[in-house]
């Protein structure tokens, strides 16, 4: 074991020879010690650290993975998995991120950078202790040291890399299904957003969209002369969004299976042969994603979709998903020749049945594959997690040259941390289960702590029915997530806003033009987790150490002045929410609205009606609002809108920039600062206007801590 000093809070301690992940920006530089700090060490064919527990421990982190926001309890498995059916007992999901925080009578995080199996037990098996089990003697693992959970996190994202930063136009809502399939669906999806009066960006293009399901294609049949589609849409105001996905389909004269064959671009089978798996087109070979070569053929053949004018992409099925190998069909197939005409028993009927529910995503099957990296040949089960990210990778860096300094929307389902920097991600197939969004709600903070700041779930839930209700309560939730998109699938009922009655068309309609009024405040405070390296989600107990809100985890904080207490229980107006000091309850129908309530710190038992959305601002803070339009860029905020909630004094850095480049990387964005201050009976207002070129008037809503309301207009110069 080497160990290295990254800086006076990180060690990295080296396990043999690890494959290079690129997850960590950092090097350090190698000190002598011989004993990892807090962890019993177990070496064999695996390494397990084991770690005695307090009490008062919670266990923060793990990104996109099951239960809470603290893990305590649970078993997690870190291996990205096509699982739509988030029940309980499930381990692992489409993401894996090794990162968690022990927050306790001790304070640090451990990063576990291997790239395949780490199984985390946090009290499952033993309730006292925390095993991490990594499943080979060959990777990195970090120790993160500070006085706080958020210190930590901030030490861990610096460590990591800068988030990804999509378009402004990508915090807008965007409508999916699986699928509309021809250009007239999507036609009469346009045409029902424009005549509802509901805001909207982008609508998606799922696997219909292609030419039998292969990459890079568009089907001339179900979308012809698709370049003036795609500009006729943009003219009404939306944004088409493909789904690119990673199987390439096997077929003589597709060029980019063609091309991958002569240059040797796909994953092999141990005899070097291109490894054959299906997908949705059937039989597919899988680009080698971790071959540097591999990675720019493939990026760069985006340009395909880009020359008809797309901006955005989602590569789906990219753990990678594999529906079935022939090895394991054809092993299926013998199983039932041999069962029939037999009297299956209990045991052997299900031995039968197993055979075939099986085959996708058969561990068999991703041993059965290798990847080339720096010239050697590497089992894919030895670096499973690292597909979906250098996939995306892939897409990123391909985008780059293909336009440089253009932002695109990019996000995917299979991640790793280092992916981050790269895109976003949303939560993969959920289902429309008030189990899930509660799962939503868990999940945000935990991936914001591993880097992913874009991200969201698919509202409504992507298989099942919603009803009317959980599609305006999830909505609700939705409209503080970064990427805010309703999707659903095949066969199951149509969920978007127009979908249902009249009623839930205009609660909606409010929701959805709520989110574009929050659009300065959402950007703004995104933007500036990504330049301080912090979080857009946070749970309370980053800013609040009582004993109670180290433990409330159905209550997120949404950048620096908004609390959210979302309801997310069937036939419910009623929430129990803890305050852990005095806050200003905004509940929403019309975000014109300004009704408000001064909520007590403590317990409270609090109404929200079903068209109403509960925002609570936090004390001596303040929240931007602006105006909502059909889409993202047709809104001028020359005006806007100032909430606070004030006892002594506040200053907030309203952030904003062209939206579009990459510019803010140099510095190039400006910024508004704004300070209130309570002097005697009034409020003393200054503004430093740094670079903004666009607001000209702000009006603000100031309450003290006493209920008055004070409201002052000030002119921008």
């Amino acid at each position: 074991m080497k160990v290295y000093e990254i800086n006076e809070k990180v060690l990295k301690y080296r396990f043999g020879n690890p494959i290079k992940t690129d997850a960590v920006l950092m090097e350090g530089l190698e000190i002598k010690k011989s004993k990892i700090d807090y962890f019993e060490v177990i070496e064999g064919n695996t390494v397990i650290f084991k770690y005695k527990m307090s009490l008062e421990d919670i266990i923060l982190g793990l990104g996109e993975n099951l239960r809470g926001i603290n893990k305590r309890g649970g078993i997690y498995e870190s291996f990205c998995t096509d699982n739509p059916r988030h029940t309980p007992d499930v381990k692992s999901l489409y993401g894996a991120h090794n990162f968690i925080i022990i927050d306790g009578r001790e304070k640090f995080g451990i990063f576990v950078d291997y790239p395949s199996k780490v199984v985390f037990d946090i009290g499952f098996t033993n309730r006292d202790y925390l095993q991490i089990e990594v499943s080979d003697n060959n990777f990195d693992f970090y120790i993160i040291k500070g006085d706080s959970s958020k210190e930590i996190v901030k030490t861990f994202l610096k460590l990591i890399g800068q988030s990804y930063v999509p378009p402004k136009w990508a915090f807008g809502f965007q409508q999916s299904r699986w699928s509309y399939k021809t250009a007239d669906e999507i036609e009469e999806i346009a045409k029902k957003f424009i005549e509802n009066d509901i805001p909207c960006d982008a609508i998606y293009l799922d696997i219909d969209y292609m030419e039998d399901f292969k990459d890079f294609t568009v089907s001339k049949e179900r979308f012809p002369n698709f370049k003036k589609f795609v500009e006729d849409m943009r003219t009404k105001g939306f944004r088409l969004i493909p789904i690119i996905d990673a199987g390439v389909k096997i077929e003589e004269g597709y060029d980019i299976y063609e091309e991958g064959i002569e240059k040797g671009l796909f994953c092999t089978d141990e005899k070097g042969n291109p490894f054959v798996g299906a997908v949705w087109p059937g039989r597919v070979h899988f680009p080698d994603f971790l071959n540097p070569v591999a990675r720019k053929w493939f990026g760069l053949k985006y340009k395909k979709l880009v020359d008809f004018g797309i901006e955005g992409f989602w590569n789906d099925m990219n753990e990678p998903a594999i529906f079935y190998s022939d090895r394991g069909l054809d092993k299926a197939i013998k199983k039932a020749e041999e069962s029939e005409s037999k009297n299956l028993d209990i045991y052997t009927f299900f031995d039968l049945r197993d055979e075939f529910i099986n085959l996708s995503n058969n561990i068999d099957d991703y041993k059965s594959f290798y990847h080339k990296i720096d010239g050697k040949i590497v089992n894919h089960y030895k670096v499973h997690n690292l597909y979906g990210y250098n996939m995306t990778r892939a897409a990123a860096e391909g985008l780059e040259e293909i336009s440089p300094n253009k932002r695109f929307l990019l996000f995917s389902r299979a991640s790793y941390i280092g992916m981050h920097r790269y895109a976003g991600i949303w939560t993969g197939d959920n289902y429309s289960w008030w189990e899930h969004l509660l799962l939503n709600i868990k999940m945000m903070p935990s991936i914001n702590m591993c880097g992913f700041l874009y991200s969201g779930a698919d509202t409504g839930g992507f298989g099942g029915n919603a009803n009317a209700e959980l599609i305006i309560r999830w909505s609700q939730f939705s409209v503080f997530t970064p990427l805010f998109r309703n999707h659903s699938a095949l066969g199951t009922r149509n969920q978007e806003p127009f979908a249902f009655d009249e009623n839930t068309t205009k609660i909606l309609r409010n929701i959805i033009r709520l989110r574009y009024a929050l659009i300065p405040y959402i950007y703004s405070e995104f933007m500036k987790a990504v330049k301080d390296g912090g979080v857009y989600f946070s749970p309370l107990v980053f800013e609040y150490d009582d004993d109670i809100s180290r433990r409330v985890e159905d209550q997120l904080l949404v950048g620096e002045s908004i609390m959210v207490a979302p309801i997310y229980q069937e036939n419910s107006k009623w929430r129990y929410v803890w305050l852990p000091e005095d806050m200003l309850l905004w509940k929403v129908r019309d975000y014109t609205d300004r009704n408000f309530e001064i909520i007590n710190k403590g317990h409270n038992y609090i109404n929200v009606e079903l068209d109403e959305i509960p925002i609570f601002i936090r004390k001596d803070k303040m929240i931007i609002i602006g105006k909502h339009g059909k889409n993202v860029e047709s809104i001028k905020n020359t005006k806007l809108d100032v909430l606070a909630f004030i006892e002594n004094k506040c200053l907030y850095v309203y952030y904003d920039d062209d939206g579009k480049t990459c510019d803010y990387k140099d510095g190039k964005y400006d910024e508004i600062h704004i300070y209130i201050e309570k002097v005697k009976d009034d409020f003393k207002i200054e503004i430093d206007n740094r670079g903004n070129k666009d607001v000209k008037l702000i009006n603000f809503y100031i309450v003290s801590t006493n209920g008055k309301i004070i409201k002052k207009k000030v002119e921008i110069n």
